[in-house]
């Protein structure tokens, strides 16, 4: 391993403690960081655990939960029979597009709770507020990740 490779393992690590200290799983946040630094065009699970010195089922759940929310995907590699990886192409806007679902549920929740409580309450207040703020979210989203996929293909 180079100078070069340690620093940038470093700095991976560093990513993931940040993201770690802010909700994400240890695991999932090393493997994200990894992906994001690796010179690599695409790794297998195998090299991620060395890499990592991680168990195979830390990377798995860590890869299954990166791969549903749309940060990281499984790609072919035709000369390979093992299973390669690599941070999804337009990673970032696909990860806020996907939060669409997430804000339509609970958007959708806070309604029912709005639903189940009586007008003037304190809780009906509040859920009302979040209905909105989300009902805000969801409608801004999609001209925000237009206009970031406009500043890119600028740039």
């Amino acid at each position: 391993m180079t100078v070069a490779d340690l620093v940038g393992q470093d700095a991976a690590e560093e990513l993931a403690l940040v993201l770690t200290n802010h909700g994400l799983q240890r695991m999932t946040a090393r493997v994200l960081a990894t992906l994001l630094f690796t010179e690599q065009p695409t790794m297998t699970a195998g090299e991620l655990a060395d890499r990592l010195q991680a168990s195979a089922g830390g990377i798995s759940g860590a890869l299954k939960m990166l791969i549903s929310v749309g940060l990281a995907e499984r790609v072919p590699a035709p000369t390979s029979r093992r299973e390669h990886y690599r941070l999804r192409d337009n990673a970032w806007a696909v990860l806020y597009t996907n939060q669409n679902e997430v804000i339509g549920a609970i958007r959708a929740a806070a309604q029912a709770g709005i639903a189940a409580t009586e007008n003037g309450s304190l809780a009906r207040e509040r859920l009302t507020e979040m209905r909105d703020f989300y009902e805000f979210l969801s409608s801004e989203i999609p001209a925000l990740v237009e206009r970031w996929h406009q500043t890119r293909s600028r740039t």
